[in-house]
């Protein structure tokens, strides 16, 4: 797959990779994370909006992540 980063990708923020992630780093992980109050903000849009969603994300009316919902 030839991926060309800037068109592609260009509303990412980040791009990670998990690649050294240890055992222990994972074992260790639950607890604390555990511990923090995170709360997902997710808006959900119907399959007919989603002219709407991309709009909004042109836009960089953006906060958490926008979902299509198709039922």
């Amino acid at each position: 797959m030839n991926l060309n980063y800037p068109v592609h990708l260009r509303l990412e923020k980040e791009i990670k990779s998990i690649a050294n992630v240890a055992r222990r780093d994972i074992s260790d992980f639950p607890e604390p994370a555990a511990s923090i109050p995170l709360k997902p903000v997710v808006q959900e849009f119907k399959l007919e909006n989603a002219n709407r969603a991309l709009i909004e994300l042109k836009e960089r009316k953006i906060r958490g992540t926008k979902v299509l919902k198709i039922d």
